[in-house]
């Protein structure tokens, strides 16, 4: 079947809607960061830049390290973004812009993101490069997307829905890393389940001047644990991008750089050193 005009968005010059990309412009592997900023900050690695292009949020550089093509992109904040950037990637790979048609042979990427996060166990200290082993998403991205679980993201999922059961406006999901890239890029890393908000203040616990609906967020969320898997850290885009992966048939992991100590109360005075970090390690070992 041909996808729609309305549905699938070809900007005048062939480029896809938002990302204002081509195909063919994007490689096998895509490492996404949060901040636009952040985009030049992996890509200095490069050993040779093929490409910069940016359209609103959405910076995309590629380039090569050594022999390996690579893409590097921002993807602003929030699942919202992830939903943008992930559907658009996806059709930029397995879509023939010209008939519409989804392709014969469909392109498994691998996506790598680079982010920070803020821990919620007290032996998870500031400056540790954290793999996420699944994305809990509190937020209502995938409510839009029919998601089939494993037996074990399943059995974890009705863990979590027992230990937030309270939470009577909340419909978590969950979704677990690709196995390769989380014992090759993740190796060594420091693992856990990413909880994934719909927002930086009351949605992470976080109290300014408006109300919490949600009392002792944190600690409801750390006092999680069933069998070996407990909750490590909380920011706003993994569950997304594991979720829609996985749904798109691409592997994905998040790496996260350990800014804050939520329980502590205390946030990294280097951040730069801690992302900068994470970013090497990456790159090393992709």
């Amino acid at each position: 079947m041909k996808i729609a005009e309305s549905d699938l968005i070809i900007n005048p010059d062939g480029s896809i809607y938002h990302l204002n990309l081509l195909p063919g412009d994007v490689a096998d592997t895509v490492i996404t960061v949060g901040d636009p900023d952040r985009v030049g900050e992996v890509s200095k690695y490069f050993d040779r830049i093929e490409f910069k292009k940016g359209k609103r949020e959405f910076i995309t550089h590629t380039g090569f390290v050594g022999d390996k093509r690579v893409t590097v992109l921002s993807t602003g904040i929030g699942t919202d973004n992830i939903d943008i950037v992930f559907n658009e990637l996806d059709a930029l790979v397995n879509i023939d812009f010209e008939t519409r048609e989804v392709k014969k042979d469909l392109t498994s990427l691998n996506i790598i993101r680079v982010g920070t996060s803020g821990a919620v166990q007290p032996d998870v200290p500031m400056g540790t490069i954290l793999a996420s082993s699944f994305g809990l998403g509190m937020d209502a991205l995938m409510n839009y997307y029919i998601h089939e679980l494993s037996g074990d993201e399943r059995s974890l999922l009705d863990d979590i829905k027992i230990h937030f059961a309270h939470l009577k406006n909340i419909n978590p999901y969950l979704t677990s890393a690709n196995d390769v890239l989380l014992n090759t890029i993740g190796k060594d890393m420091e693992k856990g389940i990413t909880v994934t908000a719909p927002g930086f203040y009351a949605p992470q616990g976080r109290q300014v001047r408006a109300k919490n609906a949600v009392p002792d967020f944190i600690g409801s969320i750390n006092s999680f644990k069933s069998n070996q898997n407990r909750i490590t850290n909380l920011e706003m885009e993994t569950a997304g991008i594991y979720a829609l992966a996985k749904v798109l048939g691409h592997k994905a992991l998040s790496v996260n750089a350990i800014l804050a100590s939520r329980v502590k109360l205390e946030f990294s005075k280097e951040p730069n050193k801690i992302v900068e970090k994470a970013i090497k390690m990456v790159l090393e070992r992709i």
